[in-house]
């Protein structure tokens, strides 16, 4: 290995890149790990290889760092039996090594939004396995840093799209490539209904001002968002807009259908629980991070053109 840099990123996924991209930005570099090793980075960009859950591991990669960011995100069939010890490796490292710990989370912890815009002091009512599970790995982080042990600062994000969302993403690999060639778009849910998408390279600068702000730790942020929160529909609208193309094509993926996928498809079956986010309006207030860290959303037709661009190219 060669000499720490200040920033260590565990897991090389569209958020840890997105992070690192944030980070080059400000003329910083940043050491990767992941579990293989390997990652499509620029070759000045060290990738380490290794089992996040060691903590003999993690805090040996972490050592003389400043900052770490968790965004690990294990595949959805796993997340019980792998999130939590992932979680608990990378937070040992921090504690080792005296790093700050930015930890990357989604808004599954909340439960059903009830008509209420979520924002960071929502009570975590969460009625699904995979929300009460972020729930008790979220109290984990924080009790952690009101012990004193570390410095946490939490960033959650909604359901994002933008560069490498790929197939995880609801506004990814079944929108974009259909809106270039002028094909019909499959979403989750129901597309007419309000939903806030969150932005890969916003996700990325969030993170990484939670990395640097000293009014950061110790507190939940929610990644900015654009406040004028659209539906589904209308973003694909956009999308093939801009792609050139008549009107959005789009069809909807029935909830009895990813069921029966869900038969033999372990990932979408995992994603049956989580269906209720597109059932009913789904806000995700981001106002605090714009107010109190300066941290603003980019325009959702600027982040869609880069998108596009993004799958152009690929």
């Amino acid at each position: 290995m060669t000499a720490t840099p200040r920033h260590v990123i565990f897991g090389t996924g569209a958020i840890g890149l997105a992070v690192l991209d944030a980070l080059r930005r400000r003329g910083e570099t940043a050491r990767l790990v992941n579990r293989s090793g390997h990652a499509r980075v620029p070759d000045d960009i060290e990738v380490i290889g290794g089992d996040a859950r060691d903590p003999g591991f993690t805090t040996e990669v972490t050592r003389g760092a400043g900052v770490v960011y968790q965004t690990l995100n294990p595949p959805y069939a796993e997340w019980t039996a792998q999130f939590p010890m992932l979680q608990a490796g990378v937070l040992a490292a921090a504690e080792a090594t005296g790093a700050r710990l930015v930890s990357m989370e989604n808004v599954y912890m909340y439960g059903r939004p009830a008509g209420r815009p979520l924002t960071e002091d929502r009570a975590y009512d969460a009625h699904t396995t995979k929300g009460q599970l972020r729930g008790r790995m979220a109290r984990e982080l924080l009790a952690a840093h009101d012990a004193g042990r570390v410095e946490v600062a939490i960033g959650r994000a909604s359901d994002y799209f933008g560069p490498r969302g790929g197939a995880q993403s609801n506004l990814g690999d079944r929108v974009f490539p259909a809106a270039l060639a002028g094909k019909t778009a499959t979403v989750l849910g129901d597309p007419d209904q309000p939903h806030t998408y969150t932005y890969v390279p916003d996700i990325g600068e969030g993170l990484t001002v939670l990395g640097e702000h000293p009014d950061a730790p110790g507190q939940v942020w929610h990644l900015p968002n654009d406040p004028d929160t659209l539906t589904t529909r209308q973003l694909v609208d956009m999308a093939y807009r801009q792609a050139g193309q008549p009107r959005g094509k789009l069809r909807r993926l029935p909830a009895v259908m990813l069921r029966a996928i869900g038969l033999v498809n372990p990932t979408m079956r995992e994603l049956v629980e989580m269906q209720y986010q597109f059932e009913e309006p789904f806000v995700v207030d981001s106002s605090k991070i714009t107010n109190k860290l300066g941290v603003e959303a980019t325009p959702v037709e600027e982040a869609l053109a880069h998108t596009l661009r993004t799958y152009r190219h690929d």
